[in-house]
């Protein structure tokens, strides 16, 4: 966290190591004593810690007391998160659970399996292109890459998905009755 480039920050770096060494573990005790849950308690403080730290700065310049204010953030972000989960049993109570989802499909597992066996770079071009219904220039727009780049990912990726999802991946010369069916 140190190493920001001028002697002043380095030293604004180092106090709020210090201080998230010297309090962080109090105040997930804390916060977990009242809101009764340990992960949670520990989520909320990290948050806490992460928006202090990228206004560490406004933070100790005001002269005010920078654990107070992570104290203060972290007990908002669990009641935040409470209102949040309050409203949905809310809504669980007034329309009822959702019914169970089906699993996928074979194929669906079928097409998840191929898919991972194809390098990164083509996996992504051939789910923004046919899932997330994106434009070959959107694609390249999104991945910093020329047009022609996106193209050629999509084509190699669906010659890959071709062999890795037919039926017969190697059929045989000298069956020829599949020919005749």
């Amino acid at each position: 966290m140190s190493g920001k480039g001028t002697s002043g920050q380095d030293a604004d770096d180092s106090s709020f190591e210090v201080v998230y060494a010297a309090t962080a573990p109090r105040l997930v005790h804390q916060l977990y004593l009242v809101i009764g849950d340990l992960s949670e308690a520990q989520d909320c403080v990290q948050e806490a810690y992460a928006r202090a730290w990228s206004r560490w700065d406004k933070i100790i310049a005001g002269g005010g007391d920078p654990v107070g204010w992570i104290k203060t953030t972290a007990y908002r972000l669990a009641v935040s998160r409470w209102r949040h989960f309050a409203a949905g049993l809310r809504a669980v109570r007034r329309h009822g659970a959702p019914g169970a989802l089906p699993g996928p499909t074979p194929d669906t597992v079928a097409v998840r399996d191929a898919l991972a066996a194809l390098p990164l770079n083509q996996r992504v071009a051939l789910v923004l292109y046919h899932i997330g219904d994106l434009t070959v220039d959107q694609i390249a727009a999104q991945l910093d890459v020329p047009s022609g780049t996106v193209k050629a990912r999509l084509a190699r990726g669906r010659k890959a998905l071709a062999v890795l999802l037919a039926d017969d991946p190697e059929p045989s010369s000298t069956n020829t009755e599949a020919f005749y069916v």
